[in-house]
């Protein structure tokens, strides 16, 4: 297994987070971006498996985890600019990306603004491919959400969760990863910073009816990006059947359904999630993209 190291580096006066694994592999670079409210630390299991033969590396999205949290722009196309100045700064010109969640619509906008910068993309129970999404992610983007997530989120609920964890855990009831997780991006909300960052990011891309930004009408300039989607069957934030339909329109895509996961396959089947996108980067070949291709397809007739 590769170990898996964390790492800071100021970009734009900012401070960004980043583990980083297989550094010394030599291997293809590999890029994980986590979802919203959540933070890099996620991939980590993940990144032991996949960094022994990749260099792998999941960055702290701006306004989460231990990364900086200023007041600024958190819309797709700033956290694509974001990961591309870390990458750039790190000396890396082009990537595999994989997204999850927010971070597969994340990538998707990453590969349209910087298509030269992307070899391979994956997305893992992804947002940006339509509508439905869940309640408590739209009710974020409500007005007056600011004011009451403080409640929500405050003390003395997040103490209570702890005594109600604390007695699991003395009964032996192990908690589900995803749930554990969603638990721990909930708990997060107590801090203004990161409560602020969450609410300008969801708005960005939800509003009350759900998902309001969609890629699904430009991934024909990525024809020949290899596209390989993951989704657990049980997800109850975004349904598998965005995936599916995904699979079903774009050619040349490959999806691969996890039956017993829910929105998180990295946390409840990581070494499968490894394997898999080990797998991938290995029989896929390395695409890179040319702009007068892009050109020609942005100016034939609809």
């Amino acid at each position: 297994m590769a170990d898996v190291t964390w790492s800071e580096l100021p970009v734009h006066g900012n401070a960004v987070s980043y583990a980083e694994s297989g550094a010394d592999s030599g291997g293809p670079v590999v890029v994980l971006v986590h979802g919203i409210a959540s933070r890099a630390a996620q991939w980590e299991k993940v990144m032991t498996d996949l960094g022994e033969t990749c260099h792998v590396i999941a960055p702290d999205l701006l306004g989460h985890g231990s990364s900086a949290k200023p007041r600024g722009d958190y819309s797709l196309g700033a956290h694509a600019c974001g990961i591309r100045d870390l990458l750039a700064a790190l000396g890396h010109d082009r990537v595999s990306l994989v997204g999850h969640s927010l971070g597969g619509g994340i990538a998707l906008q990453f590969a349209y603004q910087f298509p030269e910068r992307v070899e391979r993309l994956a997305l893992v129970n992804a947002g940006g491919l339509g509508r439905e999404v869940s309640i408590f992610l739209r009710a974020a983007t409500l007005p007056g959400a600011e004011l009451v997530l403080p409640l929500l989120a405050g003390s003395y609920v997040r103490a209570a969760a702890g005594k109600v964890a604390g007695l699991l855990d003395k009964a032996r009831v192990t908690l589900p990863a995803g749930l554990a997780e969603c638990l721990v991006s909930f708990g997060s909300l107590g801090d203004r910073e990161t409560r602020e960052a969450f609410v300008h990011t969801a708005r960005s891309v939800l509003d009350p009816a759900g998902q309001r930004v969609d890629a699904r009408d430009r991934l024909y300039l990525a024809a020949d990006l290899p596209l390989f989607v993951v989704w657990g069957r049980k997800d109850a934030i975004i349904p598998v059947s965005h995936g599916e339909e995904l699979a079903a329109t774009v050619p040349g895509t490959t999806l691969e359904v996890f039956e017993q996961s829910g929105h998180f396959p990295h946390l409840t089947e990581p070494a499968r999630l490894a394997a898999t996108l080990a797998r991938w980067v290995r029989t896929t070949e390395a695409v890179q993209m040319d702009p007068s291709t892009l050109t020609s397809r942005l100016r034939q007739p609809a």
